[in-house]
């Protein structure tokens, strides 16, 4: 586990070699626990090195899974876990694509990282995500440009289990100082945004495995 339940700190996963790297993971740990809203810091295959409680309780409500569990794998999670949309609003369009189009961008950077390459197998062997990520996928990144693979700045809706958020927006934030970037990490953000209770809730895909409908299989 990338973090400790019930609210204690978080406890990144013992992985940087140096004893400076890690004792600053260590530090950065504690100020990104004191983030209220959900905040996580992965590597560049998603694996999750540390995140926070607000994260863990934003995902508490999911279902166990083999290898998409939030805090393993971000992106296994929103690609290949059944319960992903019942969190995720509008989870093909504005959380599928845009992080596949980000996954695209990486293996064509470090395509001989192991983790990508497991990823990239796992897409492979379900026809329908293969179909969506070779042909479909460049035909979304041409259709909306380059913030198909921005992360920073969007806006994307979220189903909070907590009643006190429920159905509501987070905005995306990067917040990766360069000591992380050195390390291969990111840090994101979701800041969760109060959004009027009379607007609609935002809709998510059903449950079940990843299925891009909004992803047309073949290029016109």
């Amino acid at each position: 586990m990338a973090y400790q339940a019930g609210g204690q700190r978080s406890v990144p996963r013992p992985v940087p070699e140096r004893p400076e790297a890690e004792a600053y993971l260590r530090d950065y740990a504690t100020l990104v626990e004191a983030v209220p809203f959900p905040s996580v810091v992965f590597d560049r295959s998603w694996d999750v090195v540390l995140a926070n409680t607000a994260f863990a309780s934003l995902f508490r409500g999911v279902g166990p899974h083999p290898t998409a569990m939030p805090d393993d794998n971000f992106l296994r999670f929103v690609l290949f876990h059944p319960d992903a949309g019942a969190v995720l609003g509008r989870h093909e369009s504005d959380w599928c694509l845009p992080m596949l189009a980000h996954f695209a961008a990486a293996v064509e950077q470090h395509g001989h990282d192991q983790g990508l390459q497991a990823i990239r197998r796992e897409i492979a062997q379900d026809p329908i995500m293969e179909a969506a990520y070779r042909q479909g996928l460049p035909h979304w990144i041409r259709a909306v440009g380059e913030r198909a693979v921005a992360q920073d700045g969007s806006v994307r809706p979220l189903l909070h289990p907590d009643p006190r958020w429920g159905a509501t927006e987070c905005r995306v934030v990067d917040e990766t100082p360069r000591t992380l970037q050195e390390m291969g990490y990111t840090r994101l953000t979701l800041v969760l945004r109060e959004v009027r209770r009379d607007r609609p809730r935002a809709r998510g895909v059903r449950r079940g495995a990843a299925h891009l409908r909004v992803v047309p299989a073949t290029e016109n």
